[in-house]
């Protein structure tokens, strides 16, 4: 399988480092990884200071994975056990086939000490603190009123197929969340959107993109989709904005 081939290869790459942990967390560890599809979202645990020459030995060796299939979806943020306790630090990552600086989420983390794969060394447990629900609940509701909703506005987005997935998805999974205390996946999440009042034909489409093998969308259906979702979804987080408390 072209996925472990790569595994394999990165943490191979990342032994200069002398890695404490290597851990994969979102679809591939939940079970809902779907190959050429998903992203890889992994973490790696580094010994020492995250310095300019250990960002350019990360960037040297998600250089040398470039050639391999799949290689473009790998995504992972280096932590430190230094720096690992503060869900809001911003960490040095590489996505996107570049170098930024991210936070590992409270939703990440919850997955990591739910089911997070070890690839290598320490266990999550070990060097993660615990999220409790609360701090998940209110993590996701805020990204729900701050980041999704805001986005809901600016109509060029939802022409993307990664934004309608992406968002219908991302509120079915925090509306669970917030209100039950438990991650689920993108699979379920599907299952479940019809039932919060979301428009089947739109459900659909994400599934049919996801796990079967679809025509390219006409432009109109395009438009469509977009003012379907958008018009779904502004209502929606609002009404999942005020009836769940958090701080």
């Amino acid at each position: 399988m072209d996925t472990e081939t790569l595994l394999t290869r990165f943490v191979g790459e990342l032994s200069v480092l002398d890695p404490v942990a290597v851990w994969a967390h979102g679809s591939l560890a939940a079970g809902d990884y779907q190959e050429g599809r998903s992203d890889l979202d992994l973490i790696a645990v580094l010994p020492g200071p995250v310095t300019p020459a250990v960002a350019w030995r990360v960037a040297l060796a998600h250089a040398r994975l470039r050639a391999l299939p799949l290689a473009a979806g790998l995504h992972c943020t280096y932590l430190t056990p230094g720096t690992a306790d503060d869900a809001t630090r911003r960490h040095l990552t590489w996505a996107h086939e570049q170098l930024f600086r991210r936070p590992v989420t409270p939703v990440a983390r919850r997955e990591l000490h739910t089911f997070g794969r070890v690839l290598q060394g320490r266990p999550p447990g070990a060097l993660l603190p615990p999220v409790s629900d609360r701090e998940l609940a209110d993590f996701v509701v805020r990204d729900q009123r701050d980041y999704w909703r805001p986005a809901v506005d600016r109509a060029p987005l939802w022409t993307r197929h990664v934004w309608v997935d992406v968002g219908m998805t991302t509120f079915a999974r925090a509306t669970v969340t917030a209100c039950e205390g438990r991650l689920i996946s993108k699979r379920e999440a599907l299952d479940l959107l019809p039932g919060l009042g979301a428009p089947v034909e739109v459900v659909e489409d994400i599934r049919g993109r996801r796990y079967g093998d679809p025509a390219p969308p006409t432009e109109e259906w395009t438009a469509r989709r977009a003012r379907l979702t958008r018009d779904y979804l502004g209502p929606a987080i609002d009404a999942l904005t005020a009836s769940v408390s958090y701080d």
